[in-house]
């Protein structure tokens, strides 16, 4: 009996399929959670088995850009043609960060006149990673095809993981867009609308500033992005930008991972530039990111925004304004209002000419008929505060 398992990624939810005898099949992410299903519906979602367990995690690992070795991983391949067994056993000893060709792999497998075949085999593989077929090149070091979804803009995202650049553009990989693109997941003409119906006075102010022009930033992952806020706080750009840059110059690639800062030195840490208080964050940061409590982008994109405040806030040194800058930066969320931000309460007082600043109860009062799109009338309180400088 085959059984599969559907599990959160840092690109998207893939999917694991195995019998008695070791993995029949492994599913990078399709377009949704309900294609990734479609593709293997007939067979019974389960649990993983311990043994099993490892592979996943070992996986996830190496979606995030830490490259796993998974040549000894137990795989039933005894639905496949004889030959393209041989050639996925050969496959499996290219080793992370290295590459080969079609006639390479041809002649590995012991016929190197069989490159149709061989290509055959590529297009089939019904276990991409473990079976690595993204290591394999056209002539010329080209891409090549990729059967899987986003084809060889996914199979060069792929590559880059391990340290292996092909030359596509970063925005090119629709695998990835869903994590970290910068196409907002709302309508902002819809939002500004709803909001000059219903905010007579936030009306005027749209009208002065004109469009709403918001993007989100580009991330690697939560990781990542949250590490970044650790290190950006209390300081000027500038500054955070150097210390964060002293940072990733650590490490083998700029991308770090939690283990990458929980097996620094104290003192390689310290000298980059960080505080003893940012150090002990960070390391908080990295140590709940590795136990899980810390989600994956694609994770949190299933979540409320109160369920990712509740969970991001028990790390060291990240607070509910942390927290709402990721929402409405990094995740797109529409109705975020950062009640505790200085700029949001100078632009709410500029705007609705309050006495002084105003609360935070004052603030959702009048906020309750901006809902659901809080974050873009916060944009413009921004905005607001810009305009009064000038």
């Amino acid at each position: 009996m085959v059984r599969f398992h559907l599990f959160p990624t840092e690109i998207g939810p893939c999917a694991i399929a195995w019998t008695d005898a070791g993995v029949v099949r492994f599913q990078l992410p399709e377009r949704t959670e309900a294609d990734a299903r479609a593709r293997l519906s007939g067979h019974e979602e389960a649990p993983p088995p311990k043994w099993l367990k490892d592979t996943v995690k070992r996986l996830t690992r190496h979606l995030t850009g830490e490259p796993q070795r998974f040549d000894g991983d137990a795989l039933d391949l005894s639905g496949v043609p004889p030959f393209h067994a041989k050639v996925y056993q050969a496959l499996r000893a290219v080793k992370a960060g290295d590459t080969v060709t079609y006639g390479e792999l041809a002649a590995r497998a012991g016929s190197k006149a069989a490159l149709r075949a061989v290509g055959q085999a590529m297009a089939h593989n019904p276990l991409p990673l473990l079976v690595p077929c993204h290591r394999v090149l056209a002539a010329g070091d080209r891409a090549g095809g990729f059967s899987a979804y986003g084809g060889r803009f996914t199979k060069a995202k792929l590559l880059a993981l391990e340290g292996v650049t092909l030359g596509e553009k970063k925005e090119d990989a629709p695998l990835f867009t869903a994590a970290s693109g910068a196409r907002l997941p709302y309508d902002g003409e819809e939002a500004v609308r709803h909001l000059c119906a219903n905010d007579d006075k936030l009306a005027e102010l749209i009208g002065r500033v004109g469009p709403f022009t918001l993007q989100l930033k580009e991330t690697d992952g939560a990781f990542l992005a949250l590490a970044e806020s650790i290190v950006y706080q209390q300081l000027h750009g500038k500054a955070a930008a150097t210390i964060l840059g002293r940072v990733k110059a650590l490490f083998a690639r700029p991308a770090f991972t939690p283990r990458d800062i929980l097996g620094a030195s104290e003192a390689d840490l310290r000298t980059a530039g960080l505080s003893r208080s940012k150090l002990a964050a960070l390391r908080d940061l990295a140590a709940k990111a590795e136990d899980g409590t810390v989600p994956t982008l694609p994770a949190l994109a299933r979540m409320t925004d109160d369920e990712i405040v509740d969970r991001l806030t028990v790390v060291r040194g990240i607070g509910r304004w942390t927290v709402e800058m990721l929402l409405m930066f990094r995740l797109g969320r529409p109705d975020v209002l950062p009640v505790a931000d200085y700029g949001v309460r100078l632009g709410f007082k500029t705007t609705f000419r309050t006495r002084g600043m105003p609360s935070p109860a004052q603030m959702q009062r009048r906020a309750e008929k901006w809902r659901p799109f809080r974050s873009v009338a916060s944009w413009y309180m921004w905005r607001a505060v810009d305009l009064a400088r000038r």
